[in-house]
């Protein structure tokens, strides 16, 4: 009996009538079915509330990182399980990678970010600290917290694990239950990646629940804290983010949406450059990865008139040697659409594209994939379209068939070009081929307006290029207009985005505590013993020590010169110094800084391990020969990042704020040092 799919919901799975079958991309063979049991979804996010949200927010932003990192590892070990699955959907073993792989891959992304960048607990110190008073009594800053609501994650069928992990990352460190609910045609392969998760133990319960089928009342019962994200079509993004319930209650709508997305070959580029063959490589992948079933894919290329039939000849030649049917015939370079509703719909919107353009390569009716039992499959043949007057044509602007299918647009000038470029009224990523510096100075920031991202290929990124379809986990996934007007990924930008922003005011002392960051002005904790002596554990945030002082001579200043070949003028040219604003010689601004670490730094053995770096340094005032230095240490921030060393020792990160003040009393010099700091268990 063909399997039926279940939703995971409450802590349970949920589904054995059949509903909907599922079939398969490549022989139209049944995979699934749907599920017909209705879905409780007042107890969905009760469950997410309750259960979910107390769970995920018992751990901090470093400790759900570690999870992320751990559910990453466990998945790709399991990986060919879910490539198995992924075959029905029409995928190559090469598409399969960038869903499965690159959904796992993205896991690691942002545990690596948080673990680097976000600190222990559940709140962020955007900061900065501004005084609000003359005497610095009254100080404000801001910080971010997790909402505490759910994230409802609706995502399409071309992705099915990479679309929900994509989101799933940045929302579970952001201390947000999600409720997935993938495209039904591809939702077999979601569901398989779910039970996976779910049978890791990882994650708390309730961080993740799963819908198969429709969304029902879910959205009409979202609350204030709730946020609601969206990949797919823009006609449904534009229906869901006028939900009543959703503009009632100013419920975040975080849009992805399909996009006319284009690629300009610019004109400095001949059919003799290696640009050339670029471009035509470029557009070429883009058509045939997923079968072009990608909301980045490539959906206009715009090339110089005067090149139009060499890159039309160039782009056939290519497509020709493209193999398509089912991918697990050797040779076979592209599979299926997800299913034959999107064959229908793909071959409907070509036939409107072809209203307005000719047909340079495919649409031929005899067209016949490799394979057995494939004339029952969703296979679309590659299909390149050109448009001779693009800029009277409306129809190649506005109609996208998410497929395999691209459009050639030729151009008289570089402004047309770019004009060109923006009639796709907002779009997630755009492309300009060229080999010239100023020409992508140029271009860019005219198209950056109308882009959510913008790739620009030459020669030199050509070997490291990720490419103009793929997404990255650390830049911004989103676009204006048409893609959405959202962001998703973008790193650690994804996860305060989920988060609430608030401003804080009050004394340094109140602020201090609430940020769990020292801020200058705040009392001090002086225990009489140098906080280098102390374990991670043991360490309070405010502890401080203001060491002696220490003059700077001018034999200081010559050692230094000598020791590092610094023998700028300013320290060592009393009639030049002179004549400058500082009207003196003055000391290296690295020496003070030396000077200071020799005034704080413990020369024993003890629990600080490592300084391993140094932030916000500013050189506030001058230091001249003969003046005296003073330095205040103070304990401004701890990150316990939950690693041991190779000894099983633990180890946290401790931020470090360093005044250091002459003999007036003024700022010379401000900055963070970094170190590593043993844990005493």
């Amino acid at each position: 009996m063909t399997q039926v799919l279940q939703s995971f919901i409450g802590g349970r799975w949920i589904g054995s009538q059949a509903a909907a079958p599922l079939h398969s991309a490549i022989n139209g063979t049944v995979v699934a079915h749907a599920h017909a049991d209705s879905l409780d979804f007042a107890e969905a996010l009760h469950f997410a509330r309750a259960t979910g949200l107390t769970g995920m927010l018992a751990l901090d932003f470093q400790q759900r990182a570690n999870a992320l990192k751990a559910l990453a590892k466990y998945l790709g070990e399991r990986k060919e399980e879910l490539y198995a699955i992924s075959a029905h959907t029409g995928a190559t073993r090469v598409d399969s990678w960038v869903d499965i792989e690159g959904g796992t891959g993205t896991l690691f992304a942002y545990a690596g970010m948080a673990t680097s960048e976000l600190p222990s607990g559940n709140l962020i110190h955007e900061g900065p600290v501004t005084s609000l008073g003359k005497k610095n009594t009254f100080a404000g800053t801001h910080i971010l917290v997790p909402r505490r609501g759910v994230a409802v994650h609706i995502n399409a069928f071309n992705f099915p694990v990479w679309g929900l992990l994509e989101k799933f990352a940045p929302t579970f460190l952001a201390g947000m239950p999600c409720i997935g609910k993938p495209a039904t045609s591809t939702s077999y392969l979601t569901e398989a990646l779910v039970r996976m998760i779910d049978a890791s133990g990882i994650l708390p319960k309730g961080a993740l629940q799963l819908i198969v089928g429709g969304t029902g009342d879910l959205l009409d019962r979202l609350e204030v804290t709730d946020v609601v994200t969206f990949t797919g079509s823009a006609d449904t993004a534009t229906k869901l983010r006028v939900n009543a319930n959703l503009v009632k209650n100013s419920i975040p709508f975080n849009a992805e949406a399909d996009s006319l997305n284009c690629a300009i070959l610019a004109p400095d580029v001949t059919p003799d450059d290696e640009e050339f063959d670029l471009f035509v490589k470029e557009v070429v992948r883009e058509m045939t990865v997923k079968a072009g079933q990608k909301c980045t894919a490539i959906r206009r290329a715009i090339v110089p008139r005067q090149h139009l039939d060499a890159v039309a000849e160039k782009i056939k030649a290519r497509l020709a040697k493209v193999v398509v049917g089912d991918p697990s015939v050797e040779g076979v370079k592209m599979g299926a659409l997800a299913s034959k509703s999107q064959q229908a719909d793909v071959a409907e919107r070509v036939a409107l594209l072809r209203q307005s353009a000719e047909l340079v390569f495919g649409g031929s009716a005899d067209f016949a994939p490799v394979g057995e039992g494939v004339a029952h499959g969703a296979f679309f043949q590659p299909t390149l379209l050109l448009c001779q007057n693009p800029m009277a044509t409306d129809s190649v602007h506005d109609v996208e068939a998410f497929g395999p299918v691209s459009t050639l647009m030729p151009y008289d000038s570089l402004d047309q070009a770019l004009a060109l470029a923006q009639r796709g009224k907002g779009s997630l990523v755009g492309s300009l081929i060229t080999k010239t510096a100023a020409v992508a100075a140029q271009v860019v920031p005219v198209v950056a307006a109308y882009h959510g991202r913008l790739h620009v290929l030459d020669r030199e990124s050509a070997g490291e290029s990720t490419g103009h379809g793929s997404p990255l986990p650390m830049l911004k996934h989103g676009g204006p207009g048409r893609a959405g007007g959202g962001e998703e990924l973008g790193g650690l930008r994804a996860v305060k985005h989920l988060l609430q922003r608030a401003a804080v005011q009050g004394s340094p002392t109140m602020l201090a505590a609430i940020t769990r960051e020292h801020v200058r002005g705040a009392k001090l904790i002086e225990t009489g013993t140098h906080p280098f002596r102390h374990y991670f554990e043991e360490l309070q945030i405010g502890e401080s020590l203001l060491t002696p002082t220490r003059q700077i001579t001018d034999a200081d200043v010559h050692a230094f010169g000598n020791l590092t070949g610094d023998m700028f003028y300013m320290h060592f040219d009393e009639e030049a110094a002179k004549a400058s604003p500082f009207g003196k010689r003055i000391a290296h601004g690295y020496l003070v800084l030396s000077d200071a670490a020799g005034l704080f730094v413990v020369a024993e053995p003890g629990p600080v391990l490592a300084n391993y770096g140094l932030d916000m340094l500013r050189f506030v005032k001058p230091v001249g020969i003969g003046d005296s230095i003073q330095v205040r240490l103070t304990c401004k921030r701890k990150i316990d990042r939950n690693k041991k060393d190779a000894n099983g020792q633990g180890q946290g990160v401790v931020a470090w704020d360093v005044e250091v003040t002459n003999q007036d009393g003024e700022v010379v010099a401000s900055y963070d040092i970094l170190t590593l700091v043993s844990k005493k268990l």
